[in-house]
């Protein structure tokens, strides 16, 4: 689905429509899926799995554990964008809930999310709170992303340095995540998004592949005037990186050549004219720098390992 696109068909009665976009993430999957199938009492829904060409059978546990499930098999990976925007394609419900394969949807989470979307018609994108594996708080709810923040977040200088404002402002520290709050973007891990929000903006620019195509989502949403919330009473669990971990080199530079890609494309234009050429050329040598010294520790560590053994 292009960029500012949205689906066009609704079954009256069918409230939402949940998007799962995997990738050789079997065990994840089916746990997600029987953590929806337990709140199927909440909410009037549709889950949609987009099959993103695993090799580990996840289509077909999908198709034998769990029938009432839509699925679509891909002969490709279309990547995190690609794999959802299919799935938004063929949604029946009124809103849309974005859901990675290693999540657990907790009780209440669907119904809460949903009555506050229908409550709040200017609310575009909606986030609930997420949580690591062992239940603590996983930042999920952030300002936009800037570039000193990027020297300190998950860099040297960043464990040099952990109490650093810079990374304690782009996580929304100075917050209680406890309490309700607007943001500048919230984790495409688990969001929901309205259908007006939808019919308006368009679901995720596919030119991200994955990473930051939830912040650009926001940023969209905001620019066309909607608001971007949090909401701490619906739970979520999240194993992050199950499915990135799995090509860490890869995911590294995809990610860094999203985040160039979001400066590119929105906050370019915050700079003067004339000076817009330099600032592209510094955060593209930037961002090449910090995902080189990423993919040099993984090698390193590699290394290490090996001769360990």
């Amino acid at each position: 689905m292009a960029r500012g696109c949205a689906p066009g068909v609704i079954i009256a009665d069918l409230e939402l429509s949940i998007t799962i976009c995997s990738w050789n993430a079997r065990e994840d999957l089916r746990a997600c899926l029987a953590s929806l199938r337990d709140r199927a009492n909440e909410a009037r829904f549709e889950t949609i799995v987009i099959e993103n060409n695993s090799e580990d059978g996840s289509g077909d546990m999908v198709a034998q554990e769990f029938p009432e499930v839509r699925l679509f098999r891909q002969g490709v990976n279309l990547g995190f964008c690609g794999g959802h925007n299919v799935g938004v394609g063929h949604m029946l419900g009124k809103h849309w809930f974005c859901l990675n394969s290693d999540t657990i949807v907790h009780e209440g989470a669907l119904r809460r999310m949903i009555d506050c979307l229908e409550a709040n018609s200017e609310i575009a994108i909606l986030g609930p709170k997420l949580l690591n594996t062992d239940g603590s708080l996983q930042y999920s709810v952030r300002r936009f992303p800037n570039p000193v923040a990027a020297l300190f977040r998950n860099t040297l200088l960043g464990r040099l340095w952990p109490s650093n404002p810079f990374t304690r402002t782009y996580l929304m520290k100075d917050f209680d995540h406890d309490a309700p709050i607007d943001a500048d973007w919230v984790s495409g891990a688990a969001f929901m998004m309205s259908r007006r929000a939808l019919d308006s903006v368009g679901t995720f620019d596919p030119e991200y592949y994955m990473f930051c195509e939830d912040v650009d989502l926001c940023f969209r949403c905001h620019r066309a005037g909607f608001r971007v919330h949090y909401l701490p009473t619906a739970h979520v669990t999240h194993h992050i990186g199950r499915s990135t971990d799995k090509a860490p080199n890869r995911m590294i530079v995809r990610f860094h050549k999203s985040m160039y890609l979001f400066f590119k494309r929105n906050q370019i234009r915050d700079f003067a004219p004339l000076a817009r050429p330099l600032m592209l050329f510094v955060a593209a040598s930037g961002l090449t720098l910090r995902a080189s010294a990423f993919i040099i520790k993984n090698l390193i560590d590699r290394l290490g390992r090996r001769l360990r053994r």
